[in-house]
This record gives structure tokens, C-alpha cells and sequence, in this order.
């Protein structure tokens, strides 16, 4: 902890590179991704601060929509297309995730019932790949896809992308290695961006 809360100390000693900052925000993209310590999107993206807006969940998993219900998932995601008007959205998933990785290999997760149950709304569909696999690199690679599916759904994505406002995209994000492949719509494959 003591070297993160010695960066923090001098962190704020350059003002000047901030005070624009306060003006407020325009980032392009919104990127969601999970929540894992080894996935930073301004590290894998190179952004500065307020180019990027960021949800990170368990499992990147973007939640079904439900108007009746708000979730801080959809607050976000209607947020960032809405009011700070993001051209792009960017569903990353990773190597070595464990969400996905309980979910092929069917892990009792009664120990942790709100994982259990948030994992939930992933639908069982990362099901799918090589429960020997530690990068379960298949799975998450569908799993992506599954979300991009989900985030089409919700009314701001839908009218977004209908109006040409908006793009998706799908990425895969190896923690071994820092590469980061893209889905490829024409091939339905992961490749190198």
C-alpha cells in the first residue's frame, strides 16, 4: 500500500496539468471491462485523463436492461451515450478471467452468493471451451461477443447505433502477453488490432 499512498502524495503536485480538467469531460469511448487489477484500460489504451468514461464490472458483464429496475450498469452506459455523447463502446474481455473461468468450469459459488448471483446475469453462456484451459481464452471471447449482443438492447445503444452515432466493439485482452486482439465482424474471429 505505502508505494500507491506515496504516488498519491505526489500526484497532485503538477496542478497544471489538471486544471483543464476541470472544464468537465468529453471522452469518445466508453470502455467496460471487468473489474481484474491486471486489465487498466488507460494502460492498454495509452489514454490520458477524461478520454476514456470506464465501467468495470465482475466479469465485464453488462446486465439485462430493465427500466423498471436501474442498475448503476445502466445508469452508465445511458450516461456516457446520452449525456456525454461516446461514439464508441468497447466490451473488453480478458486471459485468465475468473468469472468466466467459474462459469465454464460450473464453480460452487455458494460461499460467495452475491458473485454467485451476479454471475447470474451472464446467462450461462461463457459455458462453452476447455475448462482446462487457464486463459479460457474461447469462453471470454465469447462472452464478449454475448455482451456486445446485450448492450444492444438497452434503448440509448439501439437508437444510438440505428442513427450511425455509435460503434461496438469487441476485445480481447491477453494478461500474458499485452496483446489485444479485436473481433473482426467479416470473419467472426479475434485478431491482432
Amino acid at each position: 500500500m505505502q508505494p500507491l499512498i506515496d504516488n498519491a502524495r505526489t500526484f497532485g503536485q503538477r496542478p497544471e496539468e489538471f486544471a483543464e480538467l476541470a472544464q468537465g469531460q468529453s471522452p469518445q469511448v466508453l470502455f467496460i471491462t471487468c473489474s481484474d487489477s491486471r486489465v487498466v484500460p488507460a494502460l492498454i489504451t495509452g489514454a490520458r485523463p477524461g478520454e476514456l468514461f470506464e465501467l468495470r464490472t465482475a466479469g465485464n458483464i453488462v446486465p439485462p436492461y430493465a427500466s423498471e429496475r436501474p442498475t448503476g450498469e445502466a445508469a452508465t452506459i445511458e450516461y456516457a451515450v446520452q449525456v456525454l455523447g461516446v461514439r464508441d463502446l468497447v466490451v473488453c474481455g480478458h486471459s485468465h478471467c475468473g468469472a468466466v473461468g467459474a462459469l465454464v468450469r460450473g464453480d460452487d459459488l455458494d460461499a460467495v452468493p452475491a458473485v454467485r448471483d451476479w454471475l447470474g446475469h451472464a446467462a450461462g453462456e461463457p459455458r462453452s471451451g476447455d475448462p482446462a484451459d487457464p486463459t479460457v481464452a474461447d469462453a471470454v471471447q465469447h462472452h464478449v461477443l454475448a455482451q456486445l449482443l446485450r448492450l444492444r438492447s438497452y434503448p440509448c445503444v439501439e437508437s444510438g447505433l440505428a442513427e450511425g452515432r455509435l460503434t461496438l466493439h469487441g476485445w480481447y485482452y491477453e494478461v500474458h502477453t499485452g496483446a489485444v486482439r479485436t473481433h473482426r465482424a467479416d470473419t467472426d474471429t479475434f485478431e491482432a488490432l
